[in-house]
C-alpha cells in the first residue's frame, strides 16, 4: 500500500486494503471481522447506569414497544444500561462469533466524523474536552445531512461530546423523512420519566439517539487545550507526531489509538452490531480516532494501515451489511449525483421512493 495517508473520500469507494501481520489487537479484530450475528444485548442502551423501570409507567411500555429500550429482568425489575457486559474487546468478538444465528436482512451503516469544532479552528488539541462546532462545522454537518438525505436512518449513535451530537442533529434536519432525532435519557429514573413520550403517533416520527462515552475521541491527556504548533516547537515535531500518529504510544497521561480502539470496537460489537443484525439502518456520528477504530474492524486494517487513515470532517461513509458481511460503498457527493457510491437495489429503491425524480429503480 502506498505510504501516503489514506483519505476515505470520494475516490476511496473502490479502494481495496490488504491485511498483513500487525499488533495483537489488530489481528484479533481482523480475524473476527466482519461478521454480523443476531444478538440480544446483555443490557439495554441509552445510559451508562442501570435504572429501574416501573412496570405501570405508560411511557415505559411505549418505549419498549418501539424497541427503543432493551431490558432484562433483574430481581423483578427491568434495568437499562449500555455496554456493561464486563467483557474485553476480544471476549466480545469471541462471544458474538459463538452466537450462531446470522442476519440475511440488508442494513445501512453511515459513519460521519463531526464537523470542525471551535478548537479545531484554533489548532488546539481537543480530545475529550467538550467543545462545540464552529460555524464551518455547522455548515459541514448540514452538508453531510444533504449527502445522506435519501438514505434510510432508523437509529443514531453518537459520542457523549457535543460536537458529535450537534453533527448528528444538524445532519438530520436535511433528511427527507423529517423525523425528529431525540436523545434517550436513561441516566436516572427522573431523567427517564421526565423525558417520556406518551404519544404512539409522535414516537413513529422520532429517531432514537443513543449517546455513549465509548465513542468519544481518544483522550489526549496533558496535550488537551495546547496549541499544536507550539507543542511541536516545544517537544519536537517527531515526538508530537509519535503521540498523534502511532498506534500504541499514548501522549502524557492520555490514550493511544490502541486504547481508544479497545473501548470503541467493543461498544460497536456489543451495542451497534445487534441493531444492524435486526435490520435497522444506523448512523454513527463520532470522532476521527473512534471511527478509525471502527473502520479498522470493518475493513480488517492492520495497525499500520489504520494510523495512515485520514477521515475528513463532515464527510459520510456508507457501508451496507448483508449475509453477515460488511461492504464499503464509499462517500456520497449528493443525493442525485450518479456513480458516487454503489447503491444496492434496496437502497436505490428507497432513494427512488424518497424522490421519484430519480426514477431509476423499478424492481
Amino acid at each position: 500500500m502506498a505510504s501516503a495517508a489514506l483519505c476515505y473520500s470520494l475516490a476511496s469507494a473502490s479502494t481495496s486494503l490488504s491485511s498483513s501481520s500487525s499488533a495483537a489487537f489488530s489481528n484479533r479484530v481482523s480475524d473476527a471481522a466482519p461478521t454480523i450475528v443476531s444478538v440480544a444485548p446483555q443490557v439495554g442502551y441509552g445510559s451508562l447506569k442501570s435504572v429501574g423501570l416501573r412496570s405501570n409507567n405508560k411511557a415505559t411500555r411505549l418505549w419498549n414497544s418501539s424497541s427503543w429500550v432493551r431490558s432484562e429482568q433483574r430481581g423483578g425489575e427491568a434495568s437499562v444500561g449500555v455496554g456493561a457486559s464486563g467483557r474485553s474487546v476480544e471476549q466480545s468478538l469471541e462471544h458474538n462469533g459463538d452466537l450462531l444465528s446470522t442476519s440475511t436482512k440488508e442494513s445501512a451503516l453511515i459513519l460521519i466524523r463531526h464537523g470542525e469544532s471551535l478548537w479545531n479552528s484554533k489548532n488546539l488539541f481537543t480530545g475529550c474536552v467538550d467543545v462545540p462546532l464552529s460555524q464551518k462545522g455547522v455548515e459541514e454537518a448540514i452538508e453531510a445531512g444533504k449527502r445522506i438525505s435519501e438514505l434510510p436512518v432508523d437509529m443514531i449513535f453518537t459520542s457523549a461530546l457535543i460536537r458529535a451530537q450537534m453533527t448528528a442533529m444538524l445532519a438530520m434536519t436535511q433528511h427527507h423523512r423529517q423525523k425528529v432525532p431525540v436523545i434517550l435519557h436513561n441516566e436516572s429514573e427522573r431523567a427517564e420519566a421526565w423525558s417520556a413520550i406518551f404519544s404512539e403517533d409522535t414516537v413513529e416520527e422520532v429517531i432514537p439517539v443513543v449517546t455513549a462515552w465509548q465513542l468519544n475521541e481518544r483522550m489526549y491527556g496533558e496535550l488537551q487545550g495546547l496549541n499544536k504548533k507550539e507543542t511541536a516547537d516545544k517537544f519536537g515535531e517527531d515526538k508530537v507526531r509519535e503521540w498523534r500518529r502511532s498506534y500504541d504510544i499514548p501522549p502524557p497521561n492520555g490514550e493511544s489509538l490502541e486504547m481508544c480502539a479497545e473501548r470503541a470496537v467493543k461498544y460497536f460489537v456489543e451495542m451497534v452490531v445487534p441493531e444492524l443484525a435486526s435490520g435497522k439502518n444506523i448512523m454513527i456520528a463520532a470522532h476521527g480516532n473512534s471511527l478509525r477504530a471502527i473502520i479498522m474492524y470493518l475493513d480488517k486494517l492492520t495497525s499500520q494501515e489504520v494510523i495512515e487513515l485520514e477521515l475528513t470532517t463532515g464527510i459520510p461513509m456508507l457501508y451496507t451489511i448483508k449475509d453477515s458481511k460488511f461492504h464499503r460503498r464509499g462517500s456520497p457527493v449528493g443525493p442525485t449525483v450518479a456513480g458516487v457510491y454503489a447503491l444496492t437495489k434496496e437502497l436505490a429503491r428507497y432513494r427512488d421512493q424518497a424522490n421519484p425524480l430519480n426514477g431509476t429503480s423499478q424492481d
